[in-house]
């Protein structure tokens, strides 16, 4: 999905994109993630993640990222 998709509700997708981004740089989705996964019967704690080929949109391949395991321990 793209981030112009948003339904209207949420208002301007710019502006979205500006707050999301602002929560990763200051750790807000981290410490949300690190909460939920802390109590293991919380009916809220699946969560799931796509992200399109680069077939499906329209870009070059790019260096794949890191994925960070939730509830995980990084292990060096």
């Amino acid at each position: 999905m793209r981030w112009a998709d948003l339904p209207k509700r949420y208002g301007k997708y710019k502006s979205v994109h500006k707050r999301f981004v602002r929560w990763a740089d200051s750790g807000v989705w981290d410490r949300l993630f690190d909460d939920l996964v802390g109590d293991q019967k919380n009916p809220y704690l699946m969560l799931g993640y796509h992200r399109l080929s680069s077939s499906a949109s329209g870009h070059e391949p790019q260096k794949k990222a890191k994925t960070r395991l939730w509830g995980v321990p990084e292990v060096d």
